[in-house]
């Protein structure tokens, strides 16, 4: 199995199916080879959404992929607390998220709330400190981690 004739293959797959392939991997399993595909899009990713893309993508491969070499298919995604870049923060505006500071900001490295907003060299998140609200600016260089949270 070519990794290099598949991957540009499947990432316009993807794509058309509104998701961005994240990463595209093989590895032997039990002496079994597995095709691992990992899947991404701003929108929450259910089980009902990896069945479908599983399916689209299993009928793909049986298309472009002229090798007898037998393999499972495993189709992920990142999960419900996925790393985030900031390159991509504005698609998350309005989402619970969980931010890891280099620098502490009020004696604080970590930050869990709602992204209200994103410029071009920071964030602003809006967390709960008891039943108080709060506001705090991120410089984006001060952004060691950053990742979708679930809200409890």
């Amino acid at each position: 199995m070519d990794l290099n004739y598949l991957k540009p293959l499947l990432e316009k797959k993807a794509q058309e199916l509104g998701y961005d392939l994240v990463e595209l991997s093989s590895r032997k399993e039990k002496g079994d080879l597995v095709l691992s595909i990992v899947v991404d899009r701003p929108q929450p990713v259910d089980m009902n959404e990896i069945v479908r893309v599983s399916e689209v993508i299993s009928s793909y491969l049986d298309e472009i992929d002229s090798s007898e070499e037998k393999y499972t298919l495993d189709v992920s995604s990142l999960g419900a607390e996925k790393p985030l870049s900031i390159e991509k923060l504005p698609l998350y505006v309005g989402q619970f998220i969980h931010v890891h500071v280099t620098n502490p900001i009020e004696g604080e490295n970590i930050f869990e709330g709602d992204l209200e907003s994103v410029s071009e060299d920071s964030l602003v998140l809006s967390y709960k400190i008891k039943t108080r609200v709060k506001k705090v600016v991120i410089l984006f260089n001060n952004i060691y981690k950053i990742r979708l949270a679930i809200k409890f």
